[in-house]
């Protein structure tokens, strides 16, 4: 009976291994082994998400430029001169949309359609985070994750294999990408909650920054893997990523262990006191001899897939932190969203040295901005473990962002240089507390010390946070949309105000943060690595005893 019992609870590939090596990986091994999985996991979700928009300038040609002969950055040059094709006449217009786009899209009402599609996969997968967050806590999150990279894999390749079919009607297309925001939706909370298992508040910061830069990544890949065979007919654009994520779901099957109870590290026949005196030097020697050893209860799972007790919305949005965090995060991803879907067109329709770039450029130039973005979610992720105030470190990126992006608007155009530089540094401050509250503080709160016993709300956190943010990352663009035929100041406007209102929203707990760490250093005492005295313990206490 344990024997099935220890089965159901083992990844197939990891018990594999264990019979071929004779002996179990050690518990840092299979840390090793979840950050690996949950990156390429996660690589795979956003690389899947990519194919759209590299395509939508074959669905719905811009007549100034070849898009099918596009190559992303860093395989393509960084800057292309702008060569477009002159059209004598509306009339010209139209026939060169027939003859190089794809029906529906290459009409008139082909931009706004492509842009329905783009809303109804962010409104269904910001309303599917929350549904996914519970759902999370309550099933095996390797089988739940499993089946959302699984069905997300089946509807992109859906979406690609309309080329094939020559399917040209709308309501097709946009059913592949709602039902793929659906299945999306179960990626963020699941990765999150796994590695929240996983790692102790001590380094938390840090290491989820590094892990968190998967979603450049994925971007970068899936722009690569997109464009790699675009000239053989855009329908592989979308079925190779989305084999990419099927055969990543398979992996994630195999060899992802969402628990460490769940490989075996509650019973007292694995592992030895010596190794959890090596792993445990900081305050997560506690967490690892809870899972050596159990709670003195021989053999029992103490908290394994199936048996941990989840926690409702309601139950979750109470933990101190949560609404915070969520509204903050609101105006931050609408703020980084805004960059994502509008960037290369801003830079399009600007002049830099006195001379316009090619779509082509843009888009490659705009990758820089997700570069920035990567060592910013470190640097988040590093100040934030360094000072123990994720809050303050959040609030003050956010504040730092608005000088950055008025010196960029101002100055962008003066250099390509001093625009690459601007950009970057833009977004290091935009996508770097970004970074930190959909990872690190997320997996705070989903531990919070008010959870008391065996209820876990990782996931069930995860998504409220990423939800409500991702509702901002859906406005965003839109109001960009109408704000741009203003002028972009107006849209720079909008984005400075958003990084500000997602700075004060975390002001109680900035306050909160200082006037305990002053208390701390007022009382003395020396104990510096007391977990339970750090400035943001009562708000973002790590580990549930």
């Amino acid at each position: 009976m344990d024997n099935n019992h220890d089965m159901r609870r083992n990844p197939p590939g990891i018990l594999l291994i264990r019979r071929i090596r004779g002996k179990d990986w050690s518990f840092t091994t299979y840390r090793y082994v979840v950050l690996l999985v949950t990156f390429i996991a996660y690589t795979a979700y956003h690389a899947s998400r990519k194919p759209s928009s590299i395509v939508k300038s074959v669905l719905d040609p811009d007549p100034n430029g070849n898009s099918t002969k596009f190559r992303p950055w860093p395989v393509g040059h960084l800057f292309i001169e702008k060569e477009p094709v002159v059209l004598s006449s509306a009339v010209d217009l139209d026939m060169f949309r027939k003859n190089k786009g794809w029906a529906p899209f290459n009409g008139k009402d082909g931009t706004s359609k492509l842009g329905e599609i783009d809303v109804a996969f962010l409104a269904c997968y910001s309303m599917g985070m929350y549904v996914a967050g519970h759902l999370g806590d309550t099933l095996d999150l390797r089988i739940f994750l499993t089946t959302g990279m699984v069905g997300s894999g089946i509807f992109v390749g859906l979406f690609g294999l309309g080329y094939f079919w020559d399917i040209h009607v709308f309501w097709f297309y946009l059913l592949m990408q709602t039902v793929a925001g659906l299945f999306q939706a179960t990626g963020w909370p699941s990765v999150v909650a796994v590695i929240g298992n996983w790692f102790g508040k001590r380094k938390r910061g840090l290491i989820m920054g590094i892990w968190n830069a998967h979603t450049s990544v994925g971007n970068i890949t899936g722009s690569l893997l997109a464009a790699s065979v675009l000239q053989y007919g855009w329908g592989w654009s979308f079925i190779l990523p989305g084999g990419f994520i099927f055969i990543s779901g398979i992996i994630v099957y195999l060899f992802l262990a969402a628990y460490p109870e769940d490989v075996g590290f509650s019973g007292p026949d694995h592992g030895s006191t010596s190794e959890a005196q090596t792993v445990g030097k900081d305050e997560e020697a506690q967490v690892v001899k809870e899972c050596k050893f159990g709670n003195g209860q021989n053999g029992n799972f103490r908290g394994s897939s199936g048996s941990r007790k989840s926690i409702g919305l309601v139950g979750a949005c109470l933990i101190p932190g949560v609404i915070p965090f969520a509204l903050c995060l609101f105006f931050a991803k609408l703020v980084a969203y805004t960059f994502l879907y509008w960037l290369p067109f801003y830079l399009s329709q600007t002049a830099i040295e006195g001379e316009y770039m090619s779509v082509k450029s843009a888009g490659n130039l705009s990758t820089l901005f997700d570069v920035g973005g990567i060592a910013g979610g470190v640097l988040a992720g590093y100040i934030s473990d360094k000072l123990k105030a994720r809050a303050t470190t959040a609030a003050s990126f956010m504040y730092a962002s608005i000088p950055t992006m008025l010196l960029y608007r101002k100055y962008g155009s003066m250099s390509k240089t001093l625009n690459i530089v601007l950009m970057m540094i833009a977004g290091l401050f935009v996508n770097g507390p970004y970074a930190l509250i959909t990872t690190a503080v997320s997996a705070d709160l989903g531990t919070h010390s008010s959870l008391k016993g065996d209820s876990r709300a990782l996931a069930t956190v995860t998504a409220i946070i990423d939800g409500t943010g991702s509702i901002g990352a859906a406005i965003g663009p839109l109001l960009t949309g109408f704000l741009s035929t203003k002028g972009w100041d107006a849209v720079f406007t909008m984005l400075m105000i958003g990084a500000f209102a997602a700075g004060l929203l975390l002001s109680h707990l900035v306050v909160v943060e200082i006037k305990e760490k002053f208390s701390k250093e007022c009382a003395d005492g020396g104990g510096g690595h007391n977990v339970a005295g750090t400035a943001s313990q009562p708000l973002l206490s790590g580990e549930a005893q």
